[in-house]
């Protein structure tokens, strides 16, 4: 263990303990109080759709890549306009244009992503091409 790594998980330990402490003692509580819990994941999908693009292009498109998707679906893969009807992280209109990236569209950000760089590059020459036409326009 390298000596920042030993000193970051020793400075973080008693915080860490401390959080353990104050949750077991919520929960204690309110099982007393009758409330029944269930583990939730905290915004799992957002940021497995951004590790996916993060691997799928060069970091300086990613960002660009990134502020559309912040812009138009928050990252959120099932998003859909109610009056459009566009759909998915990059808001595709229709949806179903991304089957050409993929049968699972709806589900698969990773396919949706694929779809999305090829839309950019065919119609902007990249996502930093897009992100250029979307700040002109407020659209892509």
């Amino acid at each position: 263990m390298s000596p920042k790594l030993g000193f970051a998980l020793s400075f973080a330990a008693p915080f860490t303990a401390r959080k353990k402490s104050i949750a077991a003692a919520g929960a204690t509580l309110l099982a007393a109080a009758g409330v029944a819990m269930a583990a939730v994941p905290a915004q799992a999908a957002p940021t497995s759709a951004q590790a996916i693009a993060q691997q799928m292009m060069p970091s300086d498109q990613f960002q660009c890549f990134s502020k559309i998707v912040n812009h138009e679906s928050g990252w959120n893969p099932s998003a859909t306009n109610s009056s459009s009807g566009a759909y998915g992280l990059v808001q595709a209109l229709p949806g179903s244009k991304m089957a050409s990236a993929g049968a699972d569209w709806q589900t698969n950000p990773a396919t949706q992503i694929k779809w999305g760089l090829n839309y950019m590059k065919e119609r902007y020459g990249s996502p930093c091409g897009a992100w250029n036409f979307w700040q002109q326009n407020s659209w892509y």
